[in-house]
């Protein structure tokens, strides 16, 4: 008995000790856990049929196999003979018993990368199809396949056919060479330029397979702050390497380039986009690279933005740097998204105009291999920001999205902030370019004008932390970006729903909860860091924290006090008729709803408009109770999800558990900082006390204004 008893304490503690570390991210395969539903599966899939031999289709094979085993508890070898309850796998063109299912209608709308599945009958036989165009079609169904039983679904009348919206689905890792991250705060970069090309970690696999998983089919693996170095023989090599992992996944590989770099490793004296001899030795470095990477996908280029060299530096415009690439790339069917993001300390404008006055001026004369890469935001991925006004006002030239997973001005990885409803704010906003429902979704995808190049990206919030994000949440904004790109109609609800129940199981209660949990982080967030159209007010430099304080910035649009104008009167950046005019560059109808301070939505309020602080709001309140009011609401907002995990400590593993506990508890020490140090602020213009009834402030300004953070991660170099 004895033995017996140890033995079982043996068990317990090597279950207790494999306690998840969040590495497997939603890819974690457990045992279904209700009866009825595992045994109604595992009578549904009794064998496999898989027609193939490429790379993709072994990955395909691998992901399934090593999927049903978790799910369903057994092991699935692989037959090549036709049999009932089984899952029959492959394209027409590899498998005569596939071409058989007649599954035309539904894929020509699949595309090359899209898939079907179907539940169907051959010769007699009840099976389930999972069928694509192209192998790469296959393996995205396969991932497709094992969410539905993830997320235990009914698989007894299956009719799908899902084909991605958006082209170009990519992530954009701001890494250097020397494994720091800007802006990144979980760890160093992935990617050890060191080890590489002999070691293959296999972290770059499982970020293959993740990136699949959700149909990202891009990566951009160097900083947009480019380094001519990565474009040498000896990293070409590197980067080949990375690129063998990824191309079975679907998955291009892409580089930033450095407009000095024929300066810098060629050699030449000018980098003057115009000049033969600098054409001549891109175009030999472009054909250098596709000797490495036959399927390279093209560059990703931040040009006369903060320091960084380009086209202006020779009176050339942005068009004929990005078409200077673009004439090199395009015989390799390689593509160039140019950065939108410009501003110039030069330029006594409003900063949020620069980038629209510099390029839609240049609408059509782009080559039709270039895209223009745009923030979601005019201003620099701020808690909220209204759609980009160059979305519908440049009809002529694709534009691609560009969102930040890394959450440099979200708090970093200590916060629980789920972007997916910031996204679908931008997306479903109408631009009014050709009439009402011209929405941001439209412009991205082609369909408002007609044209064919369609991206989405993020900027990566991944690092070398064991659960690749820092914080668990930050998994699930990597998982909005993929599954947002290929099909942008999904709410924020349903990608929270999936992305719950693939992470945490399907408990009742537990989806519920880290449901509420989720939906309400984000507009908590606004609330306790820059409610009412606040901007730009977070430390200098680090952006950590805030600072609405600060002046003392090199240019006057580095300053939070340059974006909220605090005086005596009220707060605010007019940016109407009578302010900088910045409205102008939207459509009149969006214009007309902006402009009038009483049919401005509340949340854009003090983006557009310098408001009294005696404004009445809709609420009855006047504008500081409202701000007092919101910035108390946001640190309320967090207590209640500190409360709403807590009750979920029975149903989640300890280690995760007791991970997101610590940083809730961070958060809501942060959101009081917050709330406590903007208002105190705030408060010496507005001459108005925080109304009764509110915790008061437990530290002076002066303590908040003497905060100091030498070492805040993100800056890296």
């Amino acid at each position: 008995m004895k033995k017996i008893l140890l033995l079982c304490l043996f068990f317990v503690t090597m279950l207790t000790a494999r306690a998840d570390d969040g590495y497997r991210l939603w890819l974690r395969y457990e045992l279904v856990s209700n009866p009825q539903l595992l045994a109604n599966y595992r009578n549904a899939i009794t064998s496999i049929y898989f027609a193939g031999t490429s790379a993709a289709i072994i990955a395909a094979k691998d992901e399934l196999q090593m999927g049903l085993e978790g799910l369903l508890g057994r092991k699935y070898v692989l037959q090549n003979n036709l049999s009932s309850n089984q899952l029959v796998i492959g394209t027409p063109k590899s498998s005569p018993v596939v071409a058989g299912l007649s599954l035309n209608a539904q894929l020509a709308k699949a595309g090359d990368e899209g898939f079907v599945i179907v539940n169907s009958k051959k010769d007699q036989k009840n099976i389930i199809a999972i069928v694509g165009n192209t192998d790469i079609g296959v393996l995205h169904g396969v991932f497709h396949f094992l969410r539905l039983l993830q997320t235990q679904q009914n698989i007894q009348s299956l009719s799908i056919t899902s084909a991605p919206k958006i082209k170009y689905r990519l992530l954009n890792h701001w890494d250097n060479l020397n494994r720091t991250v800007e802006r990144g705060y979980a760890g160093y970069s992935i990617w050890n330029w060191h080890t590489l090309p002999g070691y293959i970690d296999q972290r770059y696999i499982d970020y293959a397979r993740a990136n699949a998983s959700i149909g990202i089919n891009g990566a951009v693996v160097t900083n947009v702050n480019a380094n001519a170095t990565i474009l040498t023989k000896e990293y070409l090599e590197k980067v080949a390497a990375l690129a063998n992992v990824f191309r079975p996944y679907g998955i291009k590989i892409y580089l930033t380039a450095r407009f000095s770099a024929p300066i810098e490793i060629g050699k030449l004296k000018t980098a003057d986009p115009l000049n033969a001899a600098v054409k001549q030795w891109w175009k030999d470095k472009i054909d250098e690279i596709y000797k490495y990477v036959p399927d390279f996908g093209g560059f990703l280029i931040k040009a006369n933005s903060e320091g960084q060299p380009g086209p202006q530096d020779y009176k050339r415009s942005h068009a004929d740097g990005a078409n200077m690439f673009a004439e090199a790339l395009a015989p390799h069917g390689g593509i160039v998204m140019w950065r939108s993001f410009v501003y110039s300390n030069e330029s006594p404008e409003d900063r949020l105009k620069q980038a629209y006055a510099e390029f839609k001026p240049l609408d059509s004369k782009f080559k039709n291999n270039v895209a223009i890469q745009v923030k979601n935001g005019p201003l620099d991925f701020q808690p909220r920001e209204p759609f980009s006004p160059l979305f519908g006002a440049m009809p002529k030239t694709p534009l691609f999205m560009e969102y930040q997973l890394t959450q440099e001005y979200l708090g970093f990885s200590t916060h629980l902030v789920f972007m997916a409803p910031l996204f679908k704010e931008v997306l479903n906003a109408d631009t009014y370019q050709k009439g009402k429902g011209s929405t941001v979704a439209k412009v991205l995808d082609g369909s408002l004008d007609g044209l064919t190049l369609s991206g989405m990206a993020g900027v990566s919030n991944i690092g070398n932390d064991i659960n690749w994000t820092g914080h668990l949440f930050g998994q699930a904004n990597w998982y909005t970006l993929g599954r947002l790109s290929w099909n942008y109609e999904l709410s924020s609800a349903q990608i929270a729903n999936e992305w719950i129940r693939q992470t945490f199981g399907n408990t009742r209660q537990l989806v519920d909860t880290v449901d509420k949990i989720m939906l309400s982080s984000r507009e908590a967030m606004v609330n306790y860091m820059t409610p009412l159209g606040l901007h730009h007010i977070m430390g200098y430099g680090h952006h950590y924290g805030p600072a609405p304080w600060f002046d003392k910035a090199s240019r006057a649009d580095w300053n939070p006090v340059y974006f909220h104008k605090a005086d005596s009167v009220g707060i605010g950046f007019d940016r109407t008729e009578k302010g900088t005019n910045y409205l102008s560059q939207y459509a009149p109808e969006v214009k007309k709803v902006y402009e009038n301070i009483d049919t401005c939505p509340e949340e854009y309020l003090l983006w557009f408009h310098h408001v009294p602080w005696n404004h009445k709001m809709k609420s009855g309140r006047n504008l500081w109770d409202e701000m007092c009011y919101r910035y108390y609401a946001g640190v309320d907002s967090v207590r209640l999800m500190q409360k709403q995990w807590n009750s979920l400590e029975k149903l989640v593993d300890k280690q995760r558990f007791n991970q997101v506990k610590m940083l809730l508890a961070v958060q809501e020490k942060e959101a009081v900082w917050w709330r406590n140090s903007c208002l105190l602020y705030f408060q010496t213009f507005s001459k108005m006390p925080i109304p009764a009834g509110y915790e008061k402030p437990d530290q002076t300004l002066e303590y908040y204004k003497n905060l100091n953070f030498p070492f805040a991660p993100g800056n890296g170099r």
